[in-house]
Order: C-alpha cells, then structure tokens, then sequence
C-alpha cells in the first residue's frame, strides 16, 4: 500500500485509494498531504492557547496565520492540489512558520499548552526525509478504528471550513474565532487521552462550526455583490477572445472581470463557478456571457475543446490533458506540476 486515502466519495471501490488517488493524485503526492497536515496540526499546538484578545490585539499578523493555515488546508482538499513540488515547500513553510511563532509567544510570555511535547509540534525535516516520515503520519497510523473514523471525520469538516473561510476572508470577514475551533479540533486528533464520547461531541461542534462558516460566507458574498436572483443563464458563445474560469472564488471572478472590461476579450463561467451568473454585481459586465459546458468531470472534454485560457480558482481540477494543459492556470491553493500558477 503506497497511500491511503478515502476523504472523497470518488474513493475507490468505497473503500480508500491505496496506490494512486482516482481523482487523478500521485500515491507519493497524497503521503505528502498527510505530512503537511500533520505539520499543520504542530503550528496549531502552538497557536491554539493564544487568546481572542491577543489574536486582536496583533489583527494583522494574525490574519496572516489564519490566511496561511486556511490555505494550506484548503490545498489538501480533493481535485485542488496535485503538485509535489507544492506541498514540498509548504511542508517547509510550515516549519518556518512554527520558528517564527515561537518566538513571537515567547516574546509576548505565552506558552504552549497540552500537547507541546507531542512530535507534531516539534519535528524538523529536509525535503530529502518527507517521504519517509509522510508513511510514520498517515491515517492508518490509528489504531482503533472507532477512534481513527472520528478523527478523520473532524478533519474533513475541519478542511471543509477552512475552504469556506479563505473565501470569506478575501472578502474582508474576520474569521479568528473560526480559525481558533479549527485549531482545537485538529490539535484534539493528536490527543490520545480523549474517549470517543468526546470525539463524538467535537464532530458535532465540528457540523455546528460548519454551518456557521456557510453563514459568515454567504453574508460575504451578498454584502460584496448582492442576493442571487434566479436568472436565465446564456450556455450559447460568441466569436470573440474569451476566458474560462471555473471554482468557487468569487473574489477572482471580480477581478477577472474587472481586468478584461474593455479588452474585447469575453468570459464564461464553467462548473462550480456557475452561480457567478446569479449575482447581480456580476450582471453589469457586458463581456461576461454565460455559462460553458458542465459539471468539473467534464473538463477534460470541454477544455479541450474551448479555444482559450482557463482559470482554475478552487478544488474543481482534473489532471489536464496535453492537448491543453498550457492554457490551464491556477491561483489560489490549487496547483499542478507544469502548470502555470497566477
């Protein structure tokens, strides 16, 4: 077994992948995640204790943390990041991050609480040493099986918030208090002495969390560009340059937009980005014409067959084919060896 993951239902045969992912991830690329994961959860012992205060008090190095672990989570999530070289320097990254964080609770004489021995916290590496210590950090490294599907299921939902809560942050929402569970809930992964009755209770404050991230998202969302309206969505084209954008991001569809006005170049949503078409700080734009193609496991039939640049802003992303793969871009935490990122 080269890897095991199973967070997705693309998973094989139900079960988990155990070889290569069939979301299309290399075996060796998915040890890699659990290790960023796992380095995660080590910057995260060492912030969990800093109270709300603090974290206010310092507003703005604070957001820099939450924006760096959120996204680092959200590059974990399925058809989001499939490039080692990534998470090679993320794995890295983290690790400076720890140093420099240390240092700063130490300056302001706050210390670490339960768990600050634990390896996670502590561990140093060279890219050379990743794959070795990605198979020592892996989900089977759970014994109990009870206790290894509660951990696992608090983990999904905790990538899941921090997918919802980078949005939000972009879009000028304070999410310091979310960021804080997400860092009791995953330091609590780690935690040996917890009984399942506590698991238990932490996946439902995980599904509580949740609902509360979809609800700071969608006041982000319709404060920045208004309530969505039901709307007749062109799917046909015009004969102009144009760009394909697809994912959740709504703040790059803005930009995007806002950059090509002008240009004679049009622009089209596909996929997940369909919904861009409903809001109606969208509808002014004259360039933007609709909707291309359908659903992400499309892509690599339309891809191939639209005529310009695609931008991927989130987790919708299939391995693209030759054929058009130096017309496919990334941005955000998603990523693809070879792949150009914005």
């Amino acid at each position: 077994m080269s890897m095991f993951c199973y967070q997705c239902q693309e998973t094989l045969g139900n079960k988990g992948c155990t070889v290569n992912g069939v979301c299309g991830k290399k075996g060796d690329v998915a040890n890699l995640q659990d290790l960023l994961l796992y380095r995660v959860k080590g910057l995260m012992i060492w912030r969990k204790d800093v109270p709300l205060e603090v974290r206010k008090k310092y507003r703005q190095e604070c957001n820099q943390f939450d924006e760096f672990i959120v996204a680092k989570l959200f590059s974990t999530i399925t058809n989001t990041n499939f490039s080692r070289e990534y998470f090679e320097e993320a794995i890295l990254a983290t690790l400076e991050k720890r140093e420099q964080l240390k240092q700063k609770l130490q300056g302001a004489g706050l210390k670490p609480g339960k768990l600050a021995s634990h390896d996670a916290a502590n561990f140093t590496i060279t890219k050379e040493d990743m794959d070795a210590k990605a198979g020592q950090v892996g989900v089977l490294q759970t014994q109990n099986e009870d206790v290894r599907s509660l951990r696992q299921l608090i983990t999904f939902g905790v990538k899941g918030i921090a997918a919802y809560a980078e949005h939000a942050l972009r879009l000028g929402k304070e999410i310091k208090e979310l960021v804080m569970f997400m860092e009791k809930a995953l330091t609590s992964t780690l935690d040996d002495e917890l009984s399942v009755e506590e698991l238990v209770a932490l996946v439902l404050e995980t599904g509580k969390n949740a609902v509360d991230t979809m609800a700071t998202l969608d006041a982000a969302n319709t404060e920045a560009y208004g309530n969505p309206e039901i709307t007749e969505v062109n799917i046909g084209v015009r004969k102009n340059p144009a760009i394909l954008i697809s994912g959740h991001d709504l703040k790059d569809m803005e930009q995007l937009l806002e950059q090509t006005q002008g240009t004679g170049v049009d622009v089209y949503t596909h996929g997940e980005m369909l919904p861009a078409n409903y809001y109606p700080a969208f509808k002014k734009y004259e360039h933007f014409v609709g909707n291309y193609g359908g659903s992400w496991w499309q892509q690599t039939i339309e891809f191939e067959k639209f005529n310009g640049p695609i931008i991927l802003t989130t987790n919708c992303l299939v391995p693209p084919k030759a054929s058009y793969k130096d017309r496919v871009f990334t941005a955000n935490s998603v990523a693809f060896d070879g792949v150009k990122h914005i």
